[in-house]
This record gives C-alpha cells, structure tokens and sequence, in this order.
C-alpha cells in the first residue's frame, strides 16, 4: 500500500498534465500573451500560494529557515525553464508540433531523471540505477515512435506543405535546447529538497512538504513567463485585449488550464515525495510518458487522427511501449 499511493498520484497527475493543454484551444478573443498572462499567475502563483497556505500555514516561514542557495538554485532552474517554455512556442512553426514534442518530452524525461541522479549521492553501482537506464531508454523509444506517428499525420493532412531544409534543421537545433532547459523544473524541485526537507523540519508530512519546494521554484519560473508576455503586450501592443468583448470563455479556460497545470505539478510532487529519494528521478518520467497518452487520448477525442489510420496504429505502439517503460521505472522503486 506504501508504494501503491506515490503511483496513484502519478497517475492523476499524468491526467492533469495531459489535459491542461485543451484550455490553449480557447484563447480567442485574447491575444496569445494576454491570456498566457493570466494562465501563469494562476498555475505558478496564486494556486500554488493558495494551496500550500491551506496545508502549510507557516509557509513563509519555512521559507525564510530554509538554505538561501537552495532558495537561489531553485529559482534559478525554475526561470532557465522558462526559456526552454519560449523556444518550444519558437520550434513549432518550423518543424511543426508533433516532431518538437517529441523531441522536448524525449530530452526532457530522461535528463530531467539524469541529472538529479548523479547530482545526488547514487551511482552507477546502485542497483535503481539499471532500471532508471533502461526504463529512460525504453520511454525514448516509445515517445521516437509517437512523434513519427504525428509527423506521418502531419504529412497526410498538409501533402502539398514543404519546409526549408535550413528551417527543419534550426527548428530540430531549437527544440532540442528546449528539450534540455524543459528538464530543468524537475532539477529545480530536487534540488529544493533542503525546503521541503526544513518544511518536514516544522512539522509538515513529507507529502505536503513538496508544495513548498514548487511554491519557491515556481516564482522563477514566473518571473521568465510573466517578463516575456509583458515584453510582448508592450511589443504588439495587445494590453487592449483584456477588455475585448465575449471574453469570459477565453479567461475561463485559462484559468481551468491553470488550475490543471498546477494540480500536475503539485500531485506529482506528493507522489514523488513518498517515494523519496528517488521519486524525482523515477516520477519525472512515469509522468511525462503517461501525459503523452493522455494528451493524445484528448486529441483523438478531438478527431485530430481521423484518416489516418497508419499513423494511428503507429502511435498506438509508441503509447504500449511508453506504459511498459513506465512499469519498469516504477519496478526500480522498489529495489
């Protein structure tokens, strides 16, 4: 039962991560950094302010006891991240999104567990570190093969499009940075276990003691975000867009899309809590590779694989094998 609760929220964290992105389809009439805007402030501020408040009363508390280095580290990761956020947007249009989610979820799970492992005291010779190995390996495989599936998509319902080769190869270029810096959040929240670790210190249950490391490595991933949208709002000059006109359904599902976002982060963070050292090097991946099905689940509701029937199967197969690299990550725990 001890190791069934961890998994548990992974899961429901996965269906939370897999699912904010249907908000993104309902930004009109707001311009694009308008409703990211509020998105941000809800998903990185207030629900997370808001939620460890309830559990953590004396939050701010913790944080001022808490090492300044690891305040400073995790900020520091949580505003690289989101630069690897901006350059996703940057990527798309050129190798479209299929291929540049590939790519990000790809880099982003395996060395976003990699990184945290060797930077804390395991090495090659713990036996976890063989099924970490193997199991990133195999969710490799599973996401090369759902991204090719989206790009034999992509090709079927654009036949007449065709990129520059100059423009594939700086999009690939891009997106592979992205990929990198994207992996950066789950560094930043390992390394604010000495937080969570002085939030446990105070009294807080292990699981709640995460939201405190999220509350600190989220305020630089805002700064990033928040810095970015204001630039373009006095850029394309759009602060008009927050009083455009049959404009609650666009703040509604930016706000939902928030709520989501957070709820991902914050469960995964209980599940990865409980697993203990090694839930952010296990749990990163369980959660990236099962938002993947989920987030295509939503997408296939959506008709988006209609007609294509290959590429479909295709995907099918890269959803299997990211369920069984997940099964083996998860059989790591418990070495």
């Amino acid at each position: 039962m001890e190791l069934l609760l961890p998994f548990v929220l992974l899961v429901f964290a996965s269906f939370f991560q897999g699912s904010f992105g249907l908000g993104m389809k309902y930004m009109s009439p707001l311009s694009w950094e308008a409703w990211w805007l509020i998105h941000v402030t809800i998903a990185m501020i207030l629900f997370p302010l808001l939620w460890a408040i309830i559990v953590v009363p004396n939050l701010f508390e913790i944080i001022l006891s808490s090492p300044i280095e690891s305040i400073q580290m995790a900020m520091l990761y949580g505003f690289l991240w989101g630069i690897g956020g901006i350059m996703f947007g940057v990527s798309v249009p050129y190798i479209g999104l299929s291929l540049t989610m590939g790519i990000v979820m790809g880099l982003a799970g395996s060395v976003g567990s990699l990184i945290p492992f060797f930077q804390g005291s395991n090495s090659t010779n713990d036996p976890v570190f063989t099924y970490v190995l193997v199991g990133l390996l195999i969710s490799l495989i599973g996401v090369a093969f759902t991204a090719k599936a989206g790009i034999d998509r992509d090709k079927l319902q654009n036949s007449t499009e065709s990129k520059n080769k100059s423009n594939i190869t700086k999009g690939i270029l891009i997106a592979i940075v992205c990929g990198v810096l994207s992996a950066l959040l789950n560094v930043g929240f390992s390394n604010a276990a000495p937080i969570a670790k002085t939030a446990e210190n105070f009294g807080v249950i292990t699981r709640n003691s995460s939201l405190v490391a999220w509350v600190v490595v989220l305020w630089g991933a805002f700064l990033m975000n928040a810095l970015y949208c204001v630039y373009l709002l006095f850029k394309n000059n759009t602060w008009r867009s927050f009083r455009e006109v049959n404009s609650f359904k666009a703040y509604r599902w930016s706000v939902i899309a928030g709520l989501c976002w957070f709820a991902a982060l914050g469960v995964y963070g209980q599940g990865a809590a409980l697993l203990g050292d090694i839930g952010p090097i296990i749990g990163w991946p369980i959660l990236l590779g099962l938002s993947l099905i989920i987030s295509n689940y939503w997408a296939y509701r959506a008709g988006e694989w209609r007609n294509a029937k290959k590429p479909f199967n295709l995907l099918l197969v890269g959803l299997v094998i990211l369920i069984f690299s997940a099964t083996v990550l998860g059989f790591g725990s418990t070495v």
